[in-house]
């Protein structure tokens, strides 16, 4: 089985570029101005355009975790996300940071020494 996750978005070339800085998967234009792929080693994220803007709070959301939380953090938000969580959250013994790309939908970053 293989996972893909699809993302709504208006700005498809723009969410393109900033999901692929962060994720480092390349993005492949699937149907030109409808839906690019970014498709790395275990899960790919599918980026589909639609006419109007995110409203609500997703109900799905991506979590991505990194080894250093700091930098990762700062990586991310120079690339054009905004940080939710001021600070980081901890959560059954690990530290989380809520984001918003720059659509507004939320991801969360958490620190995970293994994952490095």
């Amino acid at each position: 089985m293989r996972v893909n996750f699809t993302l709504d978005c208006t700005d498809l070339n723009g969410q393109a570029r900033f999901w692929s800085a962060v994720l480092g998967f390349p993005a492949q234009v699937v149907v030109p101005g409808a839906y690019v792929a970014l498709t790395g080693p275990a899960y790919a994220l599918t980026l589909q355009r639609v006419p109007e803007p995110k409203t609500v709070k997703n109900r799905m959301h991506l979590d991505l975790l990194v080894t250093d939380l700091a930098a990762e953090a700062a990586r991310i938000e120079a690339l054009g996300a905004t940080r939710i969580t001021p600070e980081p959250l901890t959560m059954y013994g690990e530290h989380w940071l809520v984001l918003a790309d720059p659509e507004g939908n939320e991801f969360c970053l958490g620190a995970d020494p293994e994952s490095g």
